[in-house]
């Protein structure tokens, strides 16, 4: 069983990097990145712009608890809320954010994300997992997020393909489960564009089925 656990973990994480792997190109080639080009990570990680060629000026603004596991690396850090960003109108010319929306925890906190990436960049690209895809994609679960909240946070409490995998300790598994139940709000393409009016839509897709969703505009 260990062994299948490992097998299952590795699969879903080489995954995950292909997929980012591939979006940061596709990001890259769009809006033609170059290396003057003002980019603000809400969210991110040094190791997201690992190996991107040419290398843009990217500012990471993230919450502290990130600086504290990720290190500061070599950019610069804004430690801030992602619905109050501290910074001017228009003062980057690309918004980046990679799986935060969704986060939030209410709708009223996700529109105010979108008015901020929309105030303070010439364009954005904001990606977020795609409701309508079958596999919860923070607990590795089918359908368990189109289940009403009872019901759904009576099938996590017993069995989660996450807990199966990575088997948590007793703190990190009720935090990691509350927050999955209570704060993700996982949006659908016609809600995410009513966030980002005029912004194009991208879906990205897995053996067919629309994993996650982008909303783009370019400076």
């Amino acid at each position: 069983m260990p062994a299948l656990r490992q097998l299952a973990a590795g699969a879903f994480q080489r995954a995950q990097a292909r997929f980012r792997r591939q979006r940061m190109e596709r990001f890259a080639r769009r809006f033609r990145i170059g290396e003057t080009t003002t980019i603000l990570d809400i969210g991110g990680l040094p190791g997201t712009w690992t190996g991107l060629f040419p290398a843009p000026r990217v500012t990471l603004l993230n919450l502290p608890t990130a600086l504290n596991l990720a290190g500061r690396g070599s950019l610069p850090w804004i430690l801030a809320d992602a619905c109050q960003l501290p910074c001017a109108d228009r003062s980057f010319d690309i918004v980046f954010s990679n799986s935060v929306i969704e986060h939030l925890g209410t709708a009223e906190r996700q529109r105010q994300f979108a008015r901020e990436v929309m105030r303070a960049g010439r364009g954005f690209f904001i990606q977020t997992p795609d409701r309508a895809f079958p596999l919860e994609q923070h607990l590795w679960t089918p359908f368990v997020h189109w289940l009403p909240k009872r019901l759904a946070k009576a099938m996590v409490e017993k069995f989660t393909v996450w807990e199966w995998v990575v088997r948590p300790g007793g703190p990190e598994r009720r935090f990691y489960l509350s927050h999955c139940l209570d704060d993700v709000r996982l949006l659908d393409a016609r809600e995410l564009a009513a966030m980002f009016p005029g912004a194009v839509i991208q879906r990205e897709r897995w053996l067919g089925l629309p994993k996650s969703l982008i909303a783009l505009k370019l400076p």
